[in-house]
């Protein structure tokens, strides 16, 4: 497995007429064995697809690679290298003004990471509504793998990267995953979910 380089500068900047040039500042251990992502040419335009399949059925994920390039590129190279197959969404709000669902750590524990950051991008995030799909973080710049999937308008600050959406078929099966509530370990509608939420299989394309 190939370590990410550390930049002096963890900025992402256009390369011209080639795509965004992206950079991943190593951090700790991946919590499942993964490379980075590609780092330069990276597509800035268009969409990409990835489809996460729960036992209760597929949700359909709508990349926007030009909301958010440097983002889109790491949740697809991930989804490429099996990092989010037969891991568990740890974390859910099923109510209390707040409805989403928390993916993208390995070990279940919230805690677990690819092994590298990345920044923000924020330009074009707005709000959090019904289908969207965004970045967590632990404060500014330190994106990783963990991603949140907004099944209920959710009044969030501005401060968690957009960079996608589900189809209706997907957002009918978090919504029937979130009717089952949580073991409200952190508020009385919020903790880890009671629904099976293990993504057993991840294609992309």
């Amino acid at each position: 497995m190939s370590a990410c380089a550390v930049a002096p500068n963890p900025t992402k900047a256009p390369s011209a007429g080639a795509g965004a040039t992206c950079i991943y500042r190593s951090t700790n251990t991946p919590a499942k064995a993964v490379d980075p992502p590609p780092t330069s040419n990276v597509p800035n335009s268009g969409v990409g697809v990835v489809t996460l399949t729960f036992a209760s059925g597929p949700v359909q994920v709508t990349v926007d690679r030009a909301a958010a390039p440097c983002t889109a590129n790491s949740f697809e190279s991930l989804a490429q290298q099996g990092f989010f197959t037969n891991t568990t969404c740890h974390r859910m709000s099923s109510g209390g003004g707040y409805r989403f669902l928390q993916c993208g750590d390995p070990t279940g524990t919230g805690r677990g990471g690819p092994g590298y950051w990345f920044d923000d991008e924020l330009s074009h995030t707005k709000a959090y509504t019904e289908g969207v799909v965004a970045m967590a973080n632990s404060g500014r710049n330190t994106n990783g793998s963990q991603f949140f999937i907004v099944f209920g308008d959710s009044p969030f600050p501005p401060n968690y990267t957009v960079f996608g959406r589900i189809d209706a078929k997907g957002l009918a099966v978090l919504q029937a995953m979130g009717e089952q509530g949580t073991d409200k370990s952190e508020a009385p509608m919020a903790g880890r979910p009671l629904a099976n939420t293990t993504i057993t299989q991840v294609t992309v394309g």
